[in-house]
């Protein structure tokens, strides 16, 4: 990634970086990483790095601490997390592949390493059998333990063509809509963003449905 920074910008990275991308300092190759504190002088000398590989590690880390703040509100009525998905063959395997909620492919080590942070939910699935968390009427909106099996599984908007990923989208009674008798229930629940979302209406507009796998489908108006 190049680009500018304001001078403002710079002033706030430059003293950040001093810290966090000095040699030593975030390591992800030591068996445990100086996060904060000093390195040792064993870290140091045995940090072969370059600058911009500094950085860029330093720059996972001061995420992840910020992640960890809660400081960061809420995203879709979750607060900000990472939300991976993988399935159980994957993970007994330890191959293969996970994929964000944003749509980024990541290898298995690195899901399993993630998630061992409190900050991160993996949502794992059934390669065969997948797995769905039920509501019921209880309540119109989808808990968040809903919200994040919806993001690990449809990972984002579910409409053909659209490419808002799931951080971006929100959920959709995509069987029957609510006012209409509709379910909370996972299994008739999909992600749509806004604008799509807003196309759904009885009235002559788009329908939804769900299919026999489970997935949801578009009809286009009459």
């Amino acid at each position: 990634v190049t680009g500018n920074l304001t001078p403002e910008a710079r002033a706030v990275w430059e003293v950040i970086f001093a810290k966090y991308a000095a040699p030593g300092m975030c390591n992800p190759d030591d068996p445990e990483p100086c996060t904060s504190g000093t390195p040792t002088q064993a870290q140091i000398d045995n940090d072969h790095r370059t600058l911009a590989q500094r950085q860029h590690d330093a720059l996972v880390v001061i995420g992840r601490i910020a992640l960890m703040s809660g400081e960061l509100g809420s995203l879709n009525g979750l607060p900000v997390s990472i939300i991976i998905r993988t399935t159980l063959q994957d993970l007994e395997s330890r191959a293969g592949v996970g994929t964000t909620g944003g749509g980024t492919v990541m290898p298995i080590k690195d899901v399993i390493r993630m998630a061992g942070h409190a900050h991160h939910w993996l949502a794992v699935f059934d390669k065969s059998t997948g797995q769905a968390l039920d509501l019921f009427r209880a309540r119109r909106t989808a808990s968040p333990a809903q919200r994040i099996m919806l993001i690990a599984r449809d990972g984002g908007c579910t409409k053909p063509g659209c490419t808002v990923p799931a951080y971006g989208a929100q959920v959709h009674h995509a069987l029957q809509d609510w006012n209409d008798g509709g379910n909370t229930n996972v299994n008739e629940l999909a992600l749509a963003c806004g604008p799509d979302n807003r196309l759904v209406n009885k009235d002559g507009g788009w329908t939804t449905t769900i299919n026999d796998q489970g997935d949801a489908e578009w009809h286009p108006p009459p």
